[in-house]
């Protein structure tokens, strides 16, 4: 199987995890040094670097080329959509390079990833898993292109669901929550390098609050009982349930969210988040 965005955090558990349980994991990293220290915390001799980035057509061709030496004849099982980046900031404050990375990495770059694999998977008659979160149901504030990614990633999510069924290949959902892995430390000085950055009479209106969101988002993070564990068993349980379920999600923020989109009207909800963007010193 395949897994994207390996490098480190969610995606480097889930990798591991994978290796431990049986799978012979391709492991998507980004630099010749991630998959070399991958390779020394791989304990089973089933994990196999794969140097590709996802926003590089040219690199997914020559990692799909790699997967189908290994393989030959016998199809993909599975593969796991994890890579990804989160760029915070006031919809105001981004620039139109800020939200091309945020979309070609989380939304374009995946599908291309699929249908590079897709003859593979459907040889396999294999499985999709791909990796979204909470914030795919329920948009925050300051978090809007990551969450505009995450809403795509749903939607292209469901239609492959329905395309790909006639040809036994399954695409799943995983959904995590708030999990302490190095993401949230790349959001916050994304954050402080956006703000300081965005011209002074329009970074003056966001910035108190702004900064005030960083900071209960770093807590948040840290309150979480949530462990990257969890969410690399819930990736093997999509690629292994004898039925995979449409979504997994992991993390009792996620389930909240989730069921607040489908149960509150926007206008409690909107009340509910108001704080979060309400003028403050600091």
């Amino acid at each position: 199987m395949v897994i994207t965005g390996a490098s480190s955090g969610l995606g480097r558990e889930a990798a591991l995890h994978l290796e431990r349980i049986g799978f012979q994991v391709c492991a998507g990293v980004r630099a010749t040094a991630d998959g070399e220290r991958l390779l020394a915390e791989s304990s089973a001799g089933r994990l196999h670097p794969l140097r590709f980035d996802v926003t590089e057509p040219g690199q997914i061709r020559q990692a799909v080329d790699e997967v189908t030496r290994r393989l030959g004849d016998v199809g993909l099982w599975g593969l796991v959509n994890n890579a990804g980046v989160a760029q915070p900031g006031p919809l105001e404050c981004l620039s139109g390079a800020q939200l091309r990375r945020q979309l070609e990495t989380n939304v374009i770059g995946q599908v291309e990833t699929i249908q590079g694999f897709l003859p593979l998977l459907r040889a396999g008659r294999g499985r999709i898993v791909n990796v979204t979160s909470g914030l795919g149901r329920v948009a925050l504030p300051y978090l809007g292109a990551y969450a505009a990614a995450q809403f795509a990633k749903e939607a292209i999510s469901d239609s492959l669901r329905r395309e790909l069924r006639p040809f036994g290949v399954t695409v799943s959902v995983v959904q995590p929550g708030a999990i302490r892995t190095p993401i949230w430390e790349k959001l916050d000085q994304a954050g402080e390098e956006l703000i300081d950055g965005v011209p002074e009479p329009t970074a003056a209106l966001y910035r108190a609050a702004f900064r005030a969101f960083l900071r209960r988002n770093a807590r948040q993070v840290h309150r979480s009982r949530t462990t990257p564990g969890q969410y690399a068993r819930t990736v093997a349980r999509a690629l292994t349930a004898a039925r995979p379920r449409t979504r997994y999600p992991v993390g009792t923020d996620v389930r909240i969210a989730s069921l607040a989109a489908r149960l509150l009207p926007d206008n409690l909800i909107d009340r509910n988040l108001a704080a979060l963007v309400r003028p403050r010193d600091g």
